[in-house]
């Protein structure tokens, strides 16, 4: 939110620059990010002043330019200035930029210099309106009032005053900061603390009153649960136009374009005192009457920005006779807000339900300044203050009768807020004795009313604009803000536990490991977002849509579901991470994933529709060896994230040889493999993502994903136990064969018949060669393969080896229909 310096200062007097403003604010939770310099004028009119022409000659030699002689009051001689203006004569009050004046046009600037024009020496320059930023005039040159003193400012006579803009970052709990009187208000707190002289005041609005008793537009409130109070009045009479230059300053600041002077002093009440407002063109009320109600599930609304909209019998409709006008703190209709026709207007005052504001705004995509605050909170008792306030200035600048008295509904009053503090609470959690005395006078300071007081503490009334405030840790933590933070001194004494290593569970501590593993062989770990886009699982067997957890109030239609794989938050990441010159990826995360299933059961019951698996991802693109003067550049391959995933496996303790690769085609990869437990777990999948994915993630280059089940994989390492084996004392024997096999047979295949074939002493199989030539039959491949030989407790002698190779070479031509080449 922006916070004006100028505008401030109509609340807040004291001797602080806006530095020391934005500091004072940070300190008390107001955190202000930047202070920014804002000139309504660029160059804020420096160097420039008013100036009399004392003679206007013609140029000898030109036929268009003009010699004067301009007093600039400064006391000195008058300057000899050259002006082509037409309309330059003597006796004419101008504005004029004198040597070494800086003016802009556009993104461009020039400094006047002294300069020679057609022989003749000219000191400065007499300006047009859009040679100095006020206007596009350049017929002529700018002709005061007779009046206008020569050596006075050009800022002085326009009324040009730089402002400071406070960049303000408002949380969610304090709504009441999001306006200038509010910001004022927790500053003078501070202040008061600080034992700094200041002066605070609200804007009065003792001068309302009712200059026509003839009814004006009523009001009706049929939904109170979404509507807790609604005030409006009428005014007569008015004259739309445009606002005066000091209002527009104000707006334009903080960054409100202006529009008439109706809406802008509803935009500008509602940034001086945080309410809300809406003014509606009263001709346009059907019937005379306001109805605050929902309508029909159904109804068709076209909102300010023409847009026809569906609505909800959820949503709370500002409606007249004929129908709804408005979306109630949301957003304006398009047929019933003011035009320069409007003579009457209706103003709208109201305080409305949060959650129901928030739903709505949600619901349609629509934020607002109006709907950012009513989603907060607002103080119900401040509706007919700001309402006053509003029909003051619309009858100050727009002309006008305030008619008919205030329509106020409010069914049920809010009341301040009882809240009860102990002095030893306070202590506890600031970490400080506070003085009784200091607490106090912090809570008066806050307009936090003390009801009675005892030694052990406080019985509190708090205010309603205060919606954030109603426990006891709320309270302590308003005054630990304005005592200040940086007075908590920091203890003498260190609590700490003597253990070197924080006690943690099996899962949190093998997750440590796996992630310095993977950090060592260069991974970087991300955190995405646990919401996704319930579009990405559209025709995606993997991750059917219908299994999809969905909000059902979403952020936006970009975070409208859980995610049910970690997959398109990493594509994200490296999408990302490509567009901006990164494209060599290794990345890994650990992160929960949601799935619903209405249709689990166990022995015949009905099991929860909700499963939540942590899972751990990861993801390889680009090149794994690059500009290196060792290695040529070498690409990533599936095989690297193939060894990756076995490492991680192997690190775990599960046996990678028991485990069963089967291949999978679920949308997700264009080749992929699930990796499968002995006892028919699922431990995870990783390959090649399918070229459809990566072009709907906008992702160019080929990446390579992996997702593991965690829980999966922490109940296989529950059954592995770590045992000691000595070095085996006998020489393991290698064997080679070379075999002519179908291209659809894997090398999953021969290591699997081939410990089918022997258990005992087989201890491993390795691939060291494929051939796939012309001279092979077709559909044939060549596959050498190597396997290792072994008995702990006697050396194999050549019968032994013969007898177990010739098996497994005859379960490999039975099964596989192998041959040996």
């Amino acid at each position: 939110m922006n916070i004006s310096y100028n505008w401030l200062k109509d609340y807040l007097s004291s001797g602080m620059n806006p530095g020391e403003v934005a500091a004072a604010l940070t300190s008390i939770g107001l955190e202000t990010g930047a202070v920014e310099e804002f000139q309504t004028v660029r160059g804020g009119l420096e160097g420039l002043v008013v100036g009399e022409v004392l003679t206007c000659a013609e140029h000898p030699d030109s036929d268009h330019l003009h010699l004067t002689t301009v007093n600039t009051g400064d006391g000195g001689e008058p300057l000899h200035i050259v002006c082509g203006a037409p309309n330059v004569a003597a006796g004419q009050k101008v504005i004029v930029a004198t040597v070494g004046t800086t003016l802009y046009d556009g993104d461009r600037e020039f400094k006047i210099k002294k300069s020679k024009i057609r022989g003749q020496e000219s000191y400065g320059m007499i300006c047009a309106e859009d040679e100095i930023g006020l206007g596009t005039d350049h017929s002529g040159i700018i002709v005061l009032p007779d009046s206008a003193r020569a050596g006075m400012t050009a800022k002085e006579y326009y009324g040009i005053e730089n402002d400071y803009i406070l960049e303000t970052d408002i949380t969610p709990n304090r709504v009441d900061g999001t306006s200038h009187v509010g910001v004022a208000r927790d500053l003078a707190a501070y202040l008061r603390q600080a034992g700094e002289r200041y002066e605070f005041k609200q804007p009065p609005v003792d001068a309302f009153r009712v200059d026509d008793p003839s009814p004006a537009i009523s009001v009706e409130v049929r939904n109170a649960e979404a509507c807790i109070r609604y005030s409006g009045v009428t005014v007569r009479g008015v004259t739309v136009g445009e606002s005066p230059e000091w209002m527009k300053r104000r707006l334009t600041a903080i960054g409100l374009r202006p529009i008439n002077n109706v809406v802008d002093i509803t935009n500008y009440v509602l940034h001086e005192l945080g309410q809300p407002l809406h003014a509606f063109d009263a001709e346009k009320i059907k019937g005379g009457k306001v109805i605050v109600d929902t309508v029909p599930e159904g109804t068709k609304f076209i909102t300010l920005d023409g847009v026809e909209r569906t609505l909800t019998g959820r949503d709370l409709m500002i409606c007249d006779a004929g129908g709804p006008m408005c979306i109630g703190g949301v957003f304006g209709g398009l047929d019933s807000g003011v035009t320069e026709s409007t003579k009457d207007v209706f103003l709208e005052s109201a305080c409305f339900n949060p959650a129901w504001i928030r739903k709505t705004a949600r619901r349609f995509g629509l934020g607002t300044d109006a709907s950012f605050r009513f989603e907060r909170g607002l103080d119900p008792n401040r509706t007919v203050y700001a309402l006053k306030r509003a029909a003051l200035l619309v009858r100050e600048l727009a002309g006008g009768q305030i008619t008919g008295d205030i329509q106020d509904a409010y069914p049920e009053k809010m009341e301040p807020f009882d809240v009860n503090v102990a002095y030893s609470k306070i202590n506890t959690l600031t970490g400080k004795a506070i003085p009784a005395d200091t607490v106090k006078s912090i809570l008066s300071s806050l307009e936090i009313e003390i009801a009675s007081e005892t030694p052990e503490g406080l019985s509190l009334r708090v205010p309603a604009y205060r919606y954030d405030v109603r426990r006891d840790v709320d309270v302590i933590e308003d005054i630990l803000r304005i005592y200040g933070y940086n007075n908590i001194e920091f203890s003498d004494h260190i609590r700490s536990t003597l253990s070197y290593q924080t006690p943690t569970d099996k899962s949190y501590r093998l997750e440590n490991l796996i992630s310095e593993q993977l950090c060592g062989a260069g991974f970087s770990e991300i955190l995405n977002n646990s919401l996704t886009r319930s579009a990405y699982y559209d025709n995606l067997p993997a991750f059917p849509a219908a299994n999809c957890v969905t909000l059902e109030n979403p952020l936006s239609a970009d975070l409208n579901a859980m995610r049910q794989t970690l997959l398109f938050g990493g594509l994200q990441s490296v999408e990302f991470n490509i567009k901006h010159r990164n494209r060599n990826i290794r990345f890994f995360e650990f992160g929960n994933c949601y799935t619903r299933n209405d249709d689990l059961r166990k022995d015949g019951e009905a099991l929860s529709a909700y499963r939540e698996e942590y899972r751990l991802g990861l993801w390889i693109s680009g090149n794994r060896v690059e500009n290196s003067w060792a290695h040529p550049d070498e690409k990533s391959s599936v095989y690297e994230l193939k060894a990756h995933v076995e490492n991680i496996l192997r690190r775990l303790g599960i046996n990678t040889e028991n485990l069963a690769w089967d291949s999978v085609g679920d949308g997700v990869y264009s080749r992929g493999m699930a990796i499968v437990s002995s006892s028919g777990r699922t431990l995870g999948t990783f390959g090649i993502v399918g070229h459809q994915l990566l072009k709907m993630m906008d992702v160019e280059n080929e990446v390579y994903f992996a997702e593991l089940s965690w829980d999966a994989m922490i109940r296989e390492t529950k059954k592995r136990r770590i045992t000691f084996d000595d070095i085996p004392r006998f020489p393991e024997v290698r064997r080679d064969l070379a075999l002519l096999i179908d291209k659809s047979a894997t090398f999953a295949d021969i290591k699997r018949i081939a410990r089918e074939s022997e258990r005992n002493l087989l201890k491993s199989v390795m691939l060291f060669d494929v051939y796939e030539g012309g001279n092979l039959p077709s559909g044939k491949k060549s596959y050498a393969v190597s396997f290792y030989l072994q008995d702990r407790e006697k050396t194999l002698n050549d019968r032994q080896i013969d007898a177990i190779m010739s098996g497994i070479q005859k379960n490999l031509e039975e099964k596989l229909g192998a041959q040996l080449r």
